[in-house]
């Protein structure tokens, strides 16, 4: 089933022959999906209504769980091949009646993508106390494909995407205080922390499920236009951040280095269906390719060696069943 990815050995570039301009129609053109059944978190809104529209006119049977159902039918309204469920991520209980919904069909699973995310969020938790970044963005991934594995396994041939950031590159995972218990509130380290996990996730989850034909990957979409993002985000964070001037007006260079929702949705798209990945998997992914290593401390392309790390990798599984109260074994 080839190597795993620990340490970034398989991290270089495949020449995909697609890049940053890329669209989710363009890395899907001559792939067919009908009879396959796909999960999109947040694929009501922004990549992930792209990500949803793309498979499902690509054949697929797409399953949208959302929390605002009023506004989850609005924006899906008119698209072939989706449903519609209840889900809040937030919330484990939800999470599990979600699962439960859909192992009942008995249906099996060939695509779950861990796309739904949250940012520049104040300091909230959620009912078991966890901080609300590392709930939304990774723990509920892991519950949700932690109890989804029956039918991903069933599908003989399922990938598992997780939709991170370069995000991950504002913190690596801390251990010893994960929930912010004991040290000030710092919405990007929280956020950073949480896209940090979910990079260990897939790298570990694919290095287990790979021999029952599951693979796994994160992917760093690019930074967007468009999306609902930022909607909590003061405007001073962006403006100390560079991002506006004093008006909050976006900056021209800033506007010219974002991608468009269609490009944003193009590298989870070509994760998740690319013949090219067939025997590789527990890669970072960006601009439809595999990424190289991050180099250094600063913000920069690629992905950063501590979220791919063995040993990261496996204490982060421990904790996520202790913290999740699920024993997710892959067998």
């Amino acid at each position: 089933m080839g190597q795993n990815n620990y340490q970034g050995v398989l991290q270089k570039p495949i020449g995909s022959g697609f890049n940053a301009t890329s669209t989710a129609s363009d890395v899907i053109k001559g792939i067919d999906l009908t009879g396959k059944t796909a999960i999109v978190t947040g694929g009501n809104t922004g990549i992930g209504l792209e990500t949803t529209k793309t498979l499902a006119a690509a054949g697929a049977t797409v399953i949208v769980p959302a929390r605002d159902m009023k506004k989850a039918k609005e924006n899906l309204q008119g698209i072939a091949n989706v449903e519609l469920e209840s889900m809040d991520l937030m919330d484990p209980g939800s999470i599990d009646e979600f699962a439960n919904r859909f192992l009942a069909s008995g249906r099996p699973l060939h695509l779950l993508i861990n796309n739904a995310g949250i940012m520049w969020v104040p300091l909230r938790r959620n009912s078991h106390g966890i901080e609300s970044q590392l709930a939304t963005n990774y723990l509920a991934q892991f519950r949700l494909t932690a109890r989804l594995w029956t039918s991903l396994e069933k599908a003989n041939g399922a990938r598992v995407v997780n939709v991170s950031s370069q995000g991950h590159q504002f913190a690596p995972f801390n251990f010893d205080d994960p929930n912010f218990l004991h040290r000030e509130y710092e919405t990007l380290q929280g956020y950073g922390q949480s896209k940090t996990a979910s990079n260990l996730f897939a790298l570990e989850l694919d290095n287990r499920s790979k021999v029952f034909n599951v693979r796994a990957y994160s992917v760093h979409p690019g930074s967007i236009n468009g999306t609902e993002l930022g909607r909590e985000a003061p405007l001073e964070l962006f403006q100390k951040m560079g991002f506006c001037d004093a008006e909050g007006n976006i900056l021209p260079e800033v506007a010219a280095s974002l991608k468009t929702i269609p490009q944003g949705a193009a590298t989870t798209v070509w994760s998740a269906t690319s013949p090219m990945l067939n025997n590789i998997g527990g890669v970072y992914c960006e601009d439809a390719d595999i990424a190289e290593l991050a180099p250094g401390s600063s913000i920069t392309n690629g992905v950063k060696l501590y979220s791919l790390n063995e040993t990261n990798a496996k204490h982060l599984w421990a904790l996520s069943e202790e913290m999740t109260g699920i024993k997710f074994n892959v067998n």
